[in-house]
């Protein structure tokens, strides 16, 4: 396959999954999205694994490498964000303390 048409394949791949994505998540009622974001976490605990592979072979050209830095990047805030979603909502479920 010659670097061009390998491109065209990446590219078509990565504007089909975020297709699938906009739709699946589109679709999910309100109320299961804070408990799907739990297990997002370790789906992009995976992405960031794969990414810092990619990110620091030694063989990849400069826009690999960018775009390994971004994945990782992207990844690691929605696994952060994922985390403190999931602690506010144990929090409402956490007794209240009645001073009394």
């Amino acid at each position: 396959m010659t670097h061009t048409a390998t491109l065209v394949a990446e590219l078509t791949v990565l504007v089909l999954a975020i297709f699938l994505g906009f739709e699946v998540i589109s679709k999910v009622p309100t109320m299961l999205h804070t408990p799907l974001m739990s297990g997002t976490n370790a789906i992009h605990g995976i992405v960031i694994v794969g990414a810092l592979i990619v990110a620091g072979a030694g063989h990849q050209d400069t826009l690999i490498r960018i775009v390994g830095f971004v994945a990782v990047t992207l990844a690691a805030a929605n696994v952060v964000g994922g985390f403190v979603v999931t602690d506010r909502m144990l929090e409402m479920f956490k007794k209240r303390r009645t001073d009394d």
